[in-house]
């Protein structure tokens, strides 16, 4: 578990524990024992390719994960793939394009839950947050497992793929209607045919 939410929230838990009067190293000991959320900063390891899925889907919380990939030394891009949810507050939008924009190397905007609204309008109000200078490392693609698959093949060894936005969830809401969709399902899938 990687990040200083990651460590701040263990600190946490050890501070608690420890003065309702658990032992040392109990609590050591079952600390060392956590595993991430599914969903939380999920970590893929696709032949030193990292692959992050995480639900970030407020400015915060995207730039809560991308800072913290800023301050691992990474050799490589970071590359991060997010959306904003439809029929939701939509004075985020530019706010995260603008954070992604900042804290990444190549930014694909892409279809988070639509929802009500139209996908390529949401991706507009994104974009207008990205500052000019800025825009060249900047690509739309309203299809979500198309910028999913664009992101993996960008990348290279040492390179980090964040994915934001859904984490856990495993569905997409178009025009009231949920589909099936699984951010982890279709890296792997993506992954697995670029073995064949």
């Amino acid at each position: 578990m990687a990040g200083k939410f990651n460590a701040y929230n263990i600190l946490a838990a050890y501070g608690c524990t420890k003065i309702l009067g658990y032992d040392k190293q109990d609590i050591l000991s079952e600390l060392s024992k956590v595993e991430p959320i599914n969903g939380r900063f999920n970590v893929i390891n696709n032949d030193g390719v990292y692959i992050i899925i995480d639900y970030a889907h407020t400015p915060d919380a995207l730039e809560n994960i991308l800072n913290t990939l800023n301050e691992i030394d990474i050799d490589g891009k970071i590359i991060t793939v997010f959306g904003a949810g439809g029929n939701r507050d939509k004075t985020k939008r530019p706010l995260m394009g603008k954070l992604a924009a900042e804290y990444s190397d190549i930014v694909i905007i892409t279809s988070d839950n639509p929802r009500n609204e139209d996908p390529e309008a949401i991706i507009s109000d994104i974009e207008k947050g990205v500052p000019t200078n800025l825009n060249s490392k900047v690509y739309k693609i309203t299809d979500r497992a198309d910028a999913i698959k664009m992101a993996i093949n960008l990348a290279n060894k040492g390179d980090v793929v964040v994915i934001a936005g859904k984490g856990h969830e495993t569905y997409q809401e178009v025009k009231g209607i949920k589909h099936h969709f699984d951010d982890k399902e279709i890296v792997f899938q993506i992954i697995n045919s670029k073995k064949q």
